[in-house]
C-alpha cells in the first residue's frame, strides 16, 4: 500500500483525501476525507478573474490541507484544478498560492483529464456486480462545468460542457446581487435552456443514451440522495452507492426550485455553502436523466479524488521501480 493525497480544487468547493492505495488490486483505504466549501469561481463567469477574497478563502483551505497531508505522512501529493482556474486571467497568481503553501504546482486540467480521473474513481468499485450493467455513463457534475463520459471498463467517449451549479445559478438565479428566492418560471425556462444546450454539445462526441447504468458524482448528486433518504444528516456510508429514481428527482428538484433560501437552509444535511445552488444542480442531474430515458441514477461518493489517488499510487509504483 502507498500512502498518497490528493486535491481536487473545483469552481465551489476543494476537497482532500488521504489514502493507503494499491493500485494492483484497486484497494483504496481512507484516512481523511473533508471538504470544504471556497466557492474559487465566485464571479468568474461575469468578470474572467478570480476574486481576491475567494482566493484567500481557497489558500486558508489549502494551509489547513497541508497540516492534514503532514499529520498523516503521505509520500506524494497531486493537486488537481479544474473549471475555475482554467478560465480565469489571474490563474498565475492562484498556482503561485498554491505552490508556497503545499509545494506542489496546481495541475490546471482539460475537462477530458477531469473526466478520465472521475471515470476511475466513480466506476472500480462497480465491476464485476450484478446489480449494474455497462457501459457505465459517469457524471460529474461540478461548480462550474460538469463531465461526461461513457465507458466500459476504460473510458470510451467523455466531453465537459460549461454548466455547473455555480455557473447556472450565478448566470441565471441571481438579480442585483442576490439569489432569486425563489426564481421566476422565466428565469427556470432560461437555465432549463442552457442546460439542454449543453447536453446537445456533450452528445455531440458522447453516446449519452447508449449507457445502462448512469453514476452520478459530486455535491449536487449526493445532496439529492440525503434528501430523498430524508437523512437526518449527511452520512455518506447511506448515500454511496444509493440509488434514486427519476420520479424521486422530479419531485426533489421542483421542490428545491419552490423553496426559499430558509426551507433549502432547513434541510438537516444541506451543505451551508450548497443552499443557494443545490436547485441549479439538481435541474441539471433532472435534465440529464430526461434526456437518456434513465430510471434511476446510482450515487457515487468516489470520484475524481479516488481517481487521483489512484493515479498518484501507480505513478508512484512506477517511480519505485525506476529507482
Amino acid at each position: 500500500m502507498t500512502r498518497v493525497a490528493a486535491i481536487d480544487c473545483g469552481t465551489n468547493s476543494i476537497r482532500l483525501l488521504v489514502a493507503d492505495v494499491d493500485p494492483a488490486t484497486g484497494e483504496l483505504v481512507d484516512l481523511d476525507r473533508r471538504m470544504t466549501i471556497v466557492r474559487l469561481g465566485q464571479g468568474v463567469d461575469r468578470t474572467g478573474r478570480l476574486a481576491p477574497e475567494a482566493l484567500e478563502r481557497t489558500f486558508a483551505a489549502c494551509r489547513d490541507y497541508a497540516e492534514v497531508i503532514k499529520e498523516h505522512g503521505a509520500e506524494r501529493l497531486r493537486f488537481v484544478a479544474t473549471s475555475a482556474s482554467r478560465d480565469a486571467e489571474n490563474r498565475d497568481e492562484f498556482v503561485r498560492g498554491v505552490m508556497d503553501i503545499l509545494g506542489v504546482e496546481p495541475e490546471v486540467v482539460t475537462g477530458d483529464q477531469e473526466a478520465e480521473f472521475s471515470f476511475t474513481g466513480a466506476t472500480k468499485e462497480l465491476t464485476g456486480r450484478e446489480d449494474v450493467h455497462r457501459p457505465y455513463l459517469v457524471v460529474d457534475i461540478g461548480g462550474g462545468s460538469t463531465e461526461f463520459v461513457v465507458g466500459e471498463e476504460h473510458v470510451r467517449a467523455a466531453r465537459s460542457v460549461d454548466v455547473g451549479c455555480v455557473r447556472m445559478t450565478e448566470r441565471h438565479l441571481v438579480r442585483e446581487g442576490v439569489v432569486s428566492d425563489p426564481p421566476s418560471e422565466e428565469q427556470i425556462a432560461a437555465m432549463r435552456a442552457d442546460i439542454e444546450a449543453a447536453l446537445d454539445l456533450a452528445e455531440e462526441t458522447v453516446p449519452l443514451r447508449e449507457a445502462r447504468t448512469l453514476v452520478g458524482l459530486a455535491g449536487s448528486v449526493t445532496t439529492v440522495s440525503a434528501i430523498a433518504q430524508d437523512l437526518p444528516e449527511y452520512d455518506s456510508t447511506r448515500i454511496h452507492h444509493s440509488r434514486i429514481g427519476h420520479d424521486r428527482v422530479r419531485e426533489i428538484t421542483d421542490w428545491l426550485l419552490r423553496s426559499t433560501h430558509a426551507e433549502r437552509a432547513a434541510v438537516p444535511s444541506m451543505h451551508p455553502g450548497r443552499v443557494d445552488v443545490i436547485a441549479a444542480g439538481a435541474l441539471v442531474l433532472l435534465a440529464i436523466m430526461e434526456r437518456i430515458g434513465a430510471e434511476e441514477v446510482v450515487v457515487s461518493e468516489h470520484d475524481i479524488l479516488d481517481g487521483i489517488a489512484f493515479k498518484v499510487a501507480e505513478d508512484a509504483e512506477v517511480g519505485k521501480r525506476g529507482d
